[in-house]
């Protein structure tokens, strides 16, 4: 993923920064608990396409 388009993006739904997970191919709120996929890589910045992330996950 573009490094530039990474230190613009935040989520959609507090505005938090994201991380990058590039193991799992997704972008990680830890505010919220949520992880966007990424697909042929083009961010999905949709929260009905984001995944919960366990308790384990979010640290």
């Amino acid at each position: 993923m573009d490094k530039r388009l990474l230190e613009i993006l935040v989520c959609p739904l507090c505005k938090s920064p994201l991380h990058l997970d590039t193991a799992k191919h997704e972008l990680i709120c830890k505010a919220d608990r949520l992880a966007y996929p990424i697909r042929d890589d083009v961010p999905v910045m949709l929260v009905d396409e984001a995944r919960a992330l366990s308790a384990d996950e979010a640290l």
